[in-house]
């Protein structure tokens, strides 16, 4: 009778009640696979009837793990950053694992976090968001013995990682651009000025697809700047400043993109007739903007990063190592062909 039972049920008490052997239970309530959603039900409403709650101290100690994830982002306040986070944490909640947070928005903040890093030794995972690990990083990282290390939202040639194709996106802005007519299309190269300057595919495709067609590269049409709305504007009032306007403009971010589009009506000048604009990302105010763009799911590449950890972590032979999520091209109002000369 349940009314016999102690106060303080323990997990056997849980697991008989349920009618279920002690390592299901467990299983259940550890939100660790091989449960049927059934059986994990029902141990959670016999658990939630009598107010079990599994002790966090004694299933990590089981476990020999910390139960918390360190998520490391050079941005939180920028869209990409935010549903990548979104998606890691909802994933990582789900599975009783803290996520502790940690804003690196600078190279000193990053040179700091990494020294430091080794020595807290207080989580079972790294999961670096949105950039590349440099050399003296990952010999910091490989200090953490059984650390698991993943990576979200950029190619990794080291780590675990989950991207898009930053090659293949360029080349589907390129392509709809060029497809479209254009032969003097402006690119507006977006880089991170805190943070260590690689290779971006996006412009590589850009330069690719320029070669393709046939078309000469011109310096002129090419302007770096950071990330951001007002950088996206300033660029493009510096290629609005030369002697022949393009037609075309390939932004390397939706907020880039948006800034170029209030630059290009504030000088009188029209979208698309004049000048076409394209950006990569499908931020949520790009429908809004009606700016033709290439989607890709942030979120979703945060899901499927703590997914692969979680495979990682519970040593689930069918995990994959390296997942790229596709992109689509999204036609909407501000690209059209070029006026005839």
């Amino acid at each position: 009778m349940d009314s016999e039972l102690p106060r303080e049920l323990t997990l056997a008490d849980i697991a008989r009640i349920a009618g279920v052997g002690l390592g299901t239970a467990s299983r259940a309530l550890s939100g660790m696979p091989n449960v049927s959603p059934a059986t994990r039900q029902k141990v959670l409403d016999v658990a939630k009837k009598h107010a079990y709650v599994v002790s966090p101290d004694a299933s990590r100690l089981k476990k020999g793990s910390t139960g918390r994830v360190a998520v490391v982002a050079p941005h939180l306040s920028r869209w990409f950053f935010g549903a990548i986070l979104e998606g890691i944490e909802s994933v990582l909640r789900e599975s009783q694992f803290d996520v502790l947070l940690y804003h690196v928005g600078n190279l000193e903040d990053r040179t700091s976090f990494f020294e430091r890093l080794p020595a807290r030794r207080k989580v079972d995972a790294v999961i670096v968001v949105g950039f590349p690990v440099e050399e003296a990083e990952r010999r910091s990282l490989e200090l953490m013995l059984g650390v698991q290390v993943v990576a979200a939202g950029g190619q990794h040639e080291v780590y675990p990682h989950v991207c898009i194709d930053d090659l293949r996106a360029g080349g589907q802005a390129m392509g709809h651009l060029l497809g479209l007519g254009h032969k003097r299309v402006a690119m507006i190269e977006a880089i991170d000025p805190d943070q260590p300057r690689q290779p971006s595919g996006r412009s590589r495709a850009y330069h690719l697809a320029l070669a393709d067609a046939g078309i000469k590269p011109d310096p002129s049409l090419v302007v770096t700047t950071d990330w951001g709305g007002e950088e996206g504007a300033s660029a493009m009032a510096q290629l609005l400043s030369a002697s022949e306007l393009p037609t075309a403009v390939y932004a390397h971010s939706d907020e880039v993109a948006f800034g170029a589009m209030r630059t290009i009506r504030d000088a009188g000048l029209r979208i698309p007739e004049d000048i076409s604009i394209i950006g990569i990302d499908d931020h949520p105010h790009a429908a809004l903007l009606h700016l033709t763009t290439i989607r890709q799911d942030a979120r979703l590449q945060g899901v499927l990063t703590a997914q692969m950890l979680l495979g990682l972590l519970r040593h689930e032979e069918d995990t994959a190592l390296s997942v790229t999520v596709d992109t689509q091209l999204v036609v909407r109002r501000t690209t059209a062909a070029p006026r005839p000369a």
